[in-house]
């Protein structure tokens, strides 16, 4: 049944189909956006285009960027000799934020996950194994700690031990301003595994 405009109730639809959007959440955004001025409504629709047509995945790490290959990439005070491999681009933003990483990233497009079908050749495995070479000393495996996530690490682990380079994953365990009394059994573990020399 159609409560308001047919307009405004398609503008509910697409923007329930965002993640994490579910459809009040989408009908709340679509009154906000009809309460805004028509010049702001216009500038984020450009917005959303503009980032469509401009932006794509740099030719090296397959970050997103509006030059190929990207500011990290061209960057010549990054260490050209680690590597971090991460899921998404998003997880760029996030280690570059800590400004604790100043190496190259290889963003590999997602995880495995044979349930979604998404295999090893679906993802940017290749694009990575292609940039190994003589000055690359360590690559890090920052995937999420989930099953997905679990399967890649130990999927390129294999692929690359072979390779002879320094293999290291990100360090797990409990967050801070935690208590331990709320951690699960698995993030304890990897807590302890991961102990560090005081």
């Amino acid at each position: 049944m159609l409560y308001t405009s047919e307009l405004l109730e398609t503008l509910i639809d697409e923007l329930s189909r965002l993640p994490g959007i579910g459809r009040k959440t989408a009908q709340r955004l679509a009154m906000y956006i009809m309460k805004l001025p028509r010049e702001e409504v216009v500038g984020m629709a450009k917005a959303l285009v503009n980032v469509k047509d401009k932006v794509k995945n740099c030719s090296i790490c397959s970050n997103f960027t509006e030059e190929d290959p990207c500011f990290i990439c061209s960057s010549p005070k990054r260490d050209r000799t680690t590597i971090c491999v991460v899921e998404e681009p998003n997880d760029v933003i996030a280690i570059e934020k800590t400004n604790d990483f100043f190496g190259l990233y290889h963003v590999l497009g997602g995880a495995l996950s044979p349930l979604d079908g998404i295999g090893p050749e679906d993802l940017k495995i290749k694009e990575l194994l292609q940039r190994i070479d003589d000055n690359t000393l360590e690559i890090i495996l920052a995937l999420n700690p989930n099953v997905e996530g679990e399967a890649t690490t130990l999927y390129l682990s294999r692929l690359l031990k072979p390779v002879g380079i320094k293999l290291t994953r990100i360090a797990r365990g409990i967050p801070i301003g935690s208590d331990l009394e709320f951690a699960d059994e698995a993030t304890l573990s990897r807590a302890i595994e991961g102990r560090v020399t005081i």
